[in-house]
C-alpha cells in the first residue's frame, strides 16, 4: 500500500500512471504504446482500446460505480461515430447542391433573389446556402463579400455599429452563436446509479428478509428494528452518495462552460473590442490570425498566406489555402498560418459546427492516475473482503447446522430433527446477515468517492487561483511536477513593454520619442514601417479624445512610440496598398510586408530579432536623410547597443526597410503566395529597446518552487543577455557565476548536440535564450528520458508540439492561442508564474489529503474486519451488526468530505515543502 502512495510527489523511473520517463512524441502516436497490448505507458493521451483492455483484464466490483468518474469509454465511440455522421451529412447536402447547381447552369436558372429578413435583404437560409454548401457561383451572384456586406449592413472597414438596438435586430433576424445542449443527467438518475451498487443491492435484500423474518417472529411492534435500520442506513448512503455525485456533475459542467467560452477580438464602429465568442452575430467583422479559432462561418474579406486547418470538421489533415477563390471559412476550424479578416455569414446551429456540438453530450469524465490505483486498491480489498466473508459464511454455517452453535442462554440453537424449518431459515439468514456485514465492513467504497471530491474541490480552488483545469488528471499529475519550462514574457514578466531606448539614424537619441532630432525622410519611413507591418491596430475617436492602440503587447509599444513621433495610422495605411505579408514567425523571429504606394513604386518592411535584423541589413539611414554603407565600424557599433540594452533587460526589436523593382513582383495569385520576401541587402531605420519589468513577488515565487524541490527552467525567444538578465532579477540565475553554459545556453547550440549529449546538458539548464518552438519540445523531450515529470508554459501556435509532449501542459489564457489551450491540461488564466506555483500546491495537497483518509479508513476497515473475523468464528456472532457497520459507513462518508475538504486548509505549505525534505 505505502508504495501506491508513497511515490507521489517525485515520479519513479517508468511509473506507469504518472507518465513514463521516455520520450513519447513523435511523428507516430502510437509509438510508445505499442509495445503490447496492455502497455500504457502514460495516461494523457492512451488510446481508448488500451484502456478498454485494462479495464476488461479483471474482474471488478461494482464496476458502474468504480468507473462513474472515469472516461466513458462507450460514449466516446458514439461521440466518434456522431461526429463521422455529422461530416457525411454535411459533404452529401454540399454535394448535392453542386449536382443541383450544375443542372441550373445547363438550364440556364440563375440564383433566386434573397429572401429579407427582418431589417436585413437576405435570410439565414440564403446565407447558409452559400457558405456551408462553399456555393462560389451564389456567392458572386450576390456580389461577392463586398455584396453580401451590403446586404447584412456592415462596413468591411469599420464592422457593424454594435450597439445594442444594432445587436438585437442581428440576433431576432439570424439567431445567435449558441446551441442547445443536451440536458444534465437528473439528480434522480444519480439515485438510481447509487442504487445500483452491489453491496448496497445485498444489504437491501437482507433488509428486507430481516425485516420479514423480525415481524413474523417479533411481531410487527419489535420485529422492524433490524431490518428497518439496516433500510434507513441504505437509504441514506443512496442519497449522500447521490447529492455528493450531482454536485460534482454541475461542477464539472460549469467548468466545462468556462473552456467554452473563448473571447476574441471584432470590429465594431471602426474598433476592436474584445467580446465573448458567443456574443459574435451575423455581420462582424473579426479579425484572424495564426493559431485563433474560427468563431462562426463566413466569408475571407482580406488574408495574407492564410491556412486553415479544417480537420475538425472534415477529419483531413491537410490545411487548406484560404483566398478569394476559397474564401469560405467553418466554424470550429483553427488558423494554421497567416492573418487575415472574416465576414460572418452563420452563426449558432446555423453552422456545421453548432450542428456538431448540439449532438454531442460532453462526457467529463476521464482516466486518472490516482483514481486507476485506488480502484485497483479497493477491489483488491473487496475480494479479500468477499474471500474472508465466505469462508466465515461457510465456517457459521457448518457450525449451526452441526450444533455447534449455541444461544446467549447455553442452548443449542439447531438440533437436527427438533428446530422447525422457519427456526432453522432464520439462523441461516442471521449467519448470513453477518457475513454480509464482514462485506461491507472489508469494502472500502469510501476510497473512489475521496479522488472524486478532492479532486474537484482542486479544480473549484484552482479555478478561485486563476487556473482552469482542462484535464482532471493534471491536478494531481502537476503535484509531481520536478521542473517548470517557463516563458520569460507574460508570465515571469508584466507583459506591460514601453520603448525606453532608441537608435535611429545611426545613433541613440534621448528621450527615444523626440521626434525634432529626426530628418523628415528618415521619420516618415520609419512611421511608413511601423504602420504597415503591425499586426495591432490605432483607433482614433471622432470627437476626440484617448487613442487606443490594440495588438500584441510589443505592437502596442512599438505603436504607442510611433504615436509620439507623429504618426496618422489611418493616413499612411491609406497611402498604400499591401502586396504580400510573411507574418512574424517564432522560427524566423521576423516578419515582413511588401507595399505598393500611391506611385507604383514597391518596399519591403522588416520587423524583428534586432540582431537577427541587422544581420541582413547592408545600409543604414543617417540623419542627414543619406543611406550609407553598413561598415565594420557602425556594425560594431550597432551590435554593441544591442549588447547593452539586452544586459539592461530590454527586448530588442529592430525596423528596416528596402526598395524593390516593382516589374519582379508576381503578379499570379498563386505565384504570389509563393513569393519569398527579400529579406538581404536591407536598410537599417531603427533598434528599439522594450522595457517589460518583472512581476511583483515572481521571485519568491521562484524561490519557493526551489525550496521545494520544482526547478524553474527560463525558456524564452529573447536574446539570451535580455535573458540572463531577468533570470537573475527573477533568481532563476544566483550570480553572474551561474550565467555561462550550460546553465545559459542558446536554442541553436542546443538543438545541434547529440542526443546523448543533449540529455546531459538539459538536467543543467537554467535558462535558454533565442529557442524556438522546437528547441522547447527537444527540452521537454531529454527532460522527460532523464525521468523528470515536466510542467511546460506556452501561448503560441508553435508551442502546441511542447504543450502535448509534457506531462503538464500550461496554456496562457490571456496571450496564449486557442491552438496552444486546446492542447494544454491546465490554462493559467492571468498568465502569472506565481498562479503557476499555487498550481503545484493544490497538486500536492492531492496526495497529501487522500494519504490522511487512506491511513484513516484502512485503519477502521481493518480493525473492524479482524474484530468481526475472530468474533464471527469464535463465538458464531459479531459484536458489530449491520446496522452498526451501515451507521459506520455514513460516518465514513462525513469523515471524508471533513479530511479532504478541511484538510486543505491547513495541509498545502506544510506537504509543498515536506516533499522536498524526501
Amino acid at each position: 500500500m505505502s508504495s501506491i502512495i508513497k511515490g507521489s510527489p517525485h515520479r519513479r523511473p517508468n511509473d506507469v500512471e504518472a507518465g513514463s520517463s521516455h520520450s513519447a512524441h513523435s511523428d507516430d502516436e502510437d509509438h510508445e504504446f505499442s509495445d503490447g497490448p496492455f502497455d500504457i505507458t502514460r495516461t494523457k493521451n492512451a488510446p481508448i482500446d488500451r484502456l478498454r483492455r485494462w479495464r476488461q483484464a479483471a474482474l471488478v466490483l461494482n464496476a458502474s460505480r468504480r468507473f462513474r468518474y472515469t472516461l466513458d469509454l462507450k460514449k466516446e465511440e458514439e461521440k466518434k461515430h456522431i461526429l463521422r455522421k455529422i461530416r457525411a451529412h454535411a459533404q452529401a447536402i454540399r454535394a448535392a447542391y453542386l449536382f443541383k447547381q450544375a443542372g441550373e447552369r445547363v438550364n440556364g436558372t440563375t440564383i433566386p433573389h434573397p429572401n429579407p429578413s427582418g431589417d436585413f435583404a437576405i435570410g439565414p437560409e440564403q446565407l447558409a446556402s452559400v457558405t456551408r454548401d462553399h456555393d462560389f457561383n451564389a456567392l458572386q451572384e450576390y456580389g461577392g463579400v463586398n455584396g453580401l456586406s451590403e446586404l447584412l449592413k456592415t462596413n468591411l472597414e469599420k464592422g457593424i455599429q454594435g450597439d445594442d438596438p444594432d445587436l438585437l435586430k442581428r440576433r431576432n433576424a439570424f439567431g445567435s452563436n449558441t446551441y442547445p445542449r443536451k440536458k444534465g443527467r437528473s439528480f434522480w438518475r444519480f439515485v438510481w446509479e447509487a442504487c445500483q451498487d452491489l453491496t448496497l443491492i445485498i444489504l437491501m435484500v437482507a433488509a428486507v428478509a430481516s425485516l420479514a423474518l423480525g415481524i413474523k417472529t417479533e411481531g410487527l411492534k419489535e420485529g422492524w428494528y433490524d431490518g428497518g435500520s439496516i433500510a434507513f442506513a441504505v437509504l441514506l448512503v443512496i442519497v449522500v452518495t447521490a447529492i455528493s455525485d450531482y454536485k460534482q456533475s454541475l461542477q464539472f459542467q460549469k467548468l466545462d462552460d468556462e473552456k467554452k467560452n473563448i473571447h476574441l477580438e471584432v470590429v465594431r464602429g471602426g474598433r476592436r473590442v474584445e467580446i465573448s465568442i458567443y456574443d459574435i452575430v451575423v455581420g462582424e467583422v473579426v479579425p484572424l490570425n495564426i493559431g485563433d479559432q474560427v468563431p462562426a462561418d463566413g466569408i475571407l474579406i482580406s488574408g495574407h498566406s492564410l491556412s486553415i486547418d479544417e480537420s475538425s470538421m472534415t477529419g483531413e489533415s491537410d490545411t487548406v489555402r484560404k483566398d478569394t477563390k476559397q474564401p469560405f471559412l467553418m466554424s470550429g476550424c483553427k488558423v494554421a498560418d497567416g492573418s487575415g479578416t472574416m465576414l460572418v455569414t452563420g452563426v449558432g446551429i446555423n453552422t456545421e459546427w453548432g450542428l456538431l456540438m448540439a449532438n454531442l453530450s460532453e462526457d467529463n469524465g476521464e482516466e486518472t492516475p490516482l483514481q486507476v490505483r485506488l480502484n485497483g486498491v479497493a477491489t483488491f480489498i473487496g475480494f479479500v473482503g468477499l474471500s474472508v466473508a465466505f469462508a466465515v459464511l461457510v465456517v457459521l454455517l457448518v457450525r449451526y447446522f452441526t450444533g455447534h452453535t449455541n444461544a446467549s442462554s447455553g442452548r443449542k440453537q439447531f438440533v437436527a430433527g427438533k428446530t422447525s424449518t422457519g427456526d432453522a431459515v432464520d439462523g441461516a439468514i442471521k449467519i448470513i446477515t453477518v457475513a454480509v456485514t464482514i462485506v461491507v465492513v472489508a469494502v472500502p467504497e469510501g476510497l473512489p468517492l475521496a479522488v472524486t471530491l478532492t479532486l474537484a474541490y482542486s479544480m473549484k480552488k484552482m479555478m478561485a487561483d486563476k487556473a482552469l483545469v482542462r484535464r482532471l488528471s493534471a491536478c494531481e499529475t502537476m503535484g509531481s511536477a520536478t521542473t517548470i519550462c517557463s516563458d520569460k514574457t507574460g508570465t515571469l514578466t508584466l507583459n506591460q513593454m514601453t520603448v525606453v531606448e532608441a537608435y535611429v539614424g545611426g545613433r541613440k537619441i534621448d528621450p527615444p520619442d523626440s521626434s525634432s532630432e529626426l530628418p523628415d525622410t528618415l521619420t516618415s519611413l520609419l512611421i511608413e514601417g511601423v504602420t504597415v507591418n503591425a499586426n495591432g491596430s490605432v483607433f482614433t475617436p471622432d470627437g476626440g479624445g484617448d487613442v487606443e492602440v490594440s495588438g500584441s503587447p510589443t505592437e502596442k509599444a512599438i505603436l504607442n512610440w510611433a504615436i509620439k513621433l507623429g504618426m496618422n495610422f489611418d493616413a499612411v495605411r491609406s497611402g498604400s496598398s499591401i502586396v504580400h505579408v510573411f507574418p512574424f514567425n517564432s522560427e524566423k523571429k521576423r516578419g515582413g510586408v511588401a507595399i505598393r504606394l500611391l506611385d507604383s513604386k514597391v518596399r519591403i518592411h522588416w520587423k524583428g530579432a534586432a540582431e537577427i535584423v541587422l544581420a541582413a541589413c547592408a545600409w543604414y539611414l543617417d540623419t542627414n536623410d543619406g543611406i550609407v554603407a553598413m561598415d565594420e565600424e557602425k556594425v560594431t557599433f550597432f551590435e554593441k547597443a544591442i549588447e547593452t540594452m539586452a544586459a539592461g533587460s530590454l527586448r530588442c526589436v529592430a525596423i528596416a526597410y528596402r526598395s524593390y523593382e516593382s516589374e519582379k513582383v508576381p503578379t499570379n495569385e498563386e505565384e504570389l503566395d509563393r513569393w519569398a520576401l527579400p529579406e538581404d541587402d536591407l536598410v537599417l531605420l531603427a533598434i528599439v529597446g522594450l522595457k517589460d519589468p518583472c512581476r511583483p513577488g515572481v521571485k519568491d515565487s521562484v524561490q519557493l518552487c526551489q525550496k521545494a524541490g520544482v526547478k524553474v527552467r527560463m525558456v524564452t525567444g529573447d536574446n539570451p543577455k535580455t535573458a540572463k538578465a531577468i533570470a537573475l532579477e527573477c533568481g532563476i540565475l544566483q550570480s553572474e557565476a551561474d550565467a555561462s553554459e550550460p546553465n545559459l545556453i542558446e536554442g541553436k547550440v542546443f538543438r545541434e548536440l547529440s542526443d546523448s549529449r543533449r540529455e546531459e546538458v538539459a538536467e543543467k539548464i537554467s535558462v535558454m535564450g533565442r529557442s524556438s518552438p522546437n528547441d522547447k519540445l527537444l527540452l521537454v523531450q531529454a527532460l522527460r528520458k532523464r525521468g523528470h515529470v515536466v510542467a511546460v508554459t506556452g501561448d503560441g501556435t508553435n508551442d502546441a508540439p511542447a504543450l502535448h509532449e509534457a506531462d503538464i501542459g500550461l496554456a496562457m489564457g490571456i496571450q496564449g492561442t486557442e491552438v496552444a489551450k486546446e492542447n494544454s491540461d491546465i490554462i493559467i488564466l492571468d498568465d502569472n508564474f506565481a498562479s503557476v506555483v499555487k498550481v503545484v500546491r493544490w497538486g500536492r495537497s492531492v496526495y497529501a489529503n487522500i494519504q490522511k483518509f487512506i491511513q484513516f479508513q484502512l485503519t477502521v476497515n481493518v480493525a473492524a474486519l479482524v474484530i468481526n473475523v475472530v468474533a464471527a468464528v469464535s463465538s458464531g456472532d459479531v459484536p458489530l451488526n449491520a446496522v452498526q457497520v451501515c451507521s459506520l459507513s455514513c460516518l465514513y462518508a462525513c469523515m471524508c468530505v471533513s479530511t479532504v475538504l478541511n484538510g486543505y486548509e491547513y495541509s498545502i505549505l506544510p506537504s509543498l515543502l515536506a516533499a522536498s525534505m524526501g
